[in-house]
């Protein structure tokens, strides 16, 4: 659809908003859910950058414009009824809620729901994966001085290869030694190159778990 398009199937309410669910374009985790008005609908087509309606300040807001963690768009959905978006964003740091968490649906029903139908509950570590996989994609498209990620990515993908290998083989070791510190360190120290290889390479952590589930 064209943008005149969008705009012309979106259905606003009877005060001129409609509620828009925001989806990590790379983990495919629902963010966070927010309300534009046209205003704002134009603003983010034209800009590819989130901006919502502020309901309680009855303003446009910029999402970032004051916390750092911008979003931008990488696709919009419209539903049936044309009174709701689903907007997929590419997030800038971990962080899309005000209180500090990776996403506003952070408070889980207390109880094991892992046996219905092979839906899968997304704990607390999924999570922090996929941040480590945010920043990282973060500085790969905007380097910061001092990085380490940034350091690895100027020197080349053999520097990346070569660190992936030497902490493989530091997780041998230490799976050989015994030492359980030590074995999560070094997983640790090899997730985050391994992460820093998918970045350049643009895979996912959603694409591994994908395959996974396929065997």
């Amino acid at each position: 659809m064209t943008k005149k398009e969008i705009l012309e199937a979106v259905k606003f309410d009877d005060k001129g908003l409609v509620c828009c669910v925001i989806q990590d374009y790379h983990a495919k985790k629902v963010r966070m859910v927010a309300y534009m008005n046209k205003e704002a609908l134009e603003k983010t087509l034209e800009t590819k950058q989130m901006t919502y309606w502020s309901r309680s300040r009855g303003e446009l807001w910029v999402k970032g414009e004051t916390s750092g963690y911008y979003q931008y768009m990488k696709g919009l959905s419209i539903d049936c009824d044309g009174d709701a978006l689903l907007f997929q964003v590419e997030q800038v740091g971990g962080i899309s809620c005000h209180t500090g968490h990776a996403t506003c649906f952070y408070r889980d029903l207390e109880e094991d729901i892992d046996v219905i139908v092979n839906r899968t509950k997304v704990s607390k570590s999924d999570i922090e994966l996929f941040n480590l996989e945010a920043t990282i994609n973060d500085r790969i498209k905007n380097p910061v001085e001092g990085s380490y990620t940034n350091y690895l990515i100027e020197k080349g993908e053999n520097k990346i290869l070569k660190k992936v290998g030497e902490e493989a083989t530091e997780t041998v070791i230490a799976c050989k030694d015994g030492d359980k510190q030590a074995i999560v360190g070094e997983i640790a120290d090899l997730i985050y190159h391994l992460t820093v290889e998918m970045g350049v390479k643009e895979i996912s952590w959603s694409d591994v778990f994908e395959e996974l589930k396929k065997r």
